[in-house]
């Protein structure tokens, strides 16, 4: 009977060496674009350079451009992860709640998510801000609040008094978006201690806010 040993591990070698060349590949992709995300928050992305998020990642501009051809492919592909990481972050923080909790909680635990997300991923709100934003990222963005407009919609529908007219329900939701938004660039404008107050700050206003209109969440405040 022949013996196939060697014949098998060299099949076995072949199919590794792919394997590993794109592990390999994958690191020095999360490499490079962890470098682009330093540098585009310093620096902004109209004054970032291939050649900078290269000094920064450790690597020659040739390596770079073996995965990208410009600082946009690298900002589109950056943009693409976190946000798609942002979408299941706010499919959780606005998940169903429970009957009877305090608004305050279920604010609190909304926020903290959404903040974690920003104070974590800080080049998505730099992108964002820049006087040219790449490739489709503003669409896509707005797409995603969008969706995030109509699951609060859906949220405070049956938090609000029974019967209350969809177009009260449309605003009020308006209104919470709108004020996490203001909050949320406050926040990202300081650190620290200061950072921490500001989240403090956003999830009393929210409270504030939806209180009068919500006494605890599935219980309508009575007038």
């Amino acid at each position: 009977m022949p013996d196939t040993t060697g014949t098998t591990g060299k099949a076995q070698g072949k199919e590794e060496q792919p394997r590993r060349r794109q592990a390999r590949g994958e690191r020095r992709i999360a490499q490079l674009l962890e470098a682009a995300a330093a540098v585009f928050c310093t620096s902004g992305y109209t004054a970032a350079s291939t050649n900078a998020i290269a000094r920064e990642a450790g690597v020659s501009p040739g390596t770079l451009y073996q995965f990208f051809p410009n600082k946009e492919a690298i900002a589109i592909e950056l943009s693409d992860r976190l946000l798609h990481e942002m979408r299941e972050t706010y499919s959780e923080a606005l998940a169903p709640i429970a009957p009877g909790t305090p608004v305050e909680e279920a604010v609190a635990a909304a926020v903290d998510r959404f903040t974690a997300f920003n104070r974590r991923h800080p080049v998505l709100f730099a992108l964002m801000h820049s006087p040219e934003i790449p490739g489709r990222m503003a669409q896509d963005h707005d797409a995603l609040h969008a969706a995030m407009l109509v699951r609060i919609e859906e949220l405070l529908s049956s938090l609000l008094a029974p019967g209350t007219p969809p177009a009260a329900v449309a605003r009020t939701a308006h209104m919470v978006l709108g004020f996490y938004k203001a909050g949320l660039e406050l926040v990202l404008a300081h650190e620290g201690a200061e950072q921490e107050a500001y989240v403090q700050e956003l999830k009393d206003a929210l409270t504030r806010y939806l209180d009068p209109l919500v006494t605890s969440c599935g219980q309508p405040a009575h007038s």
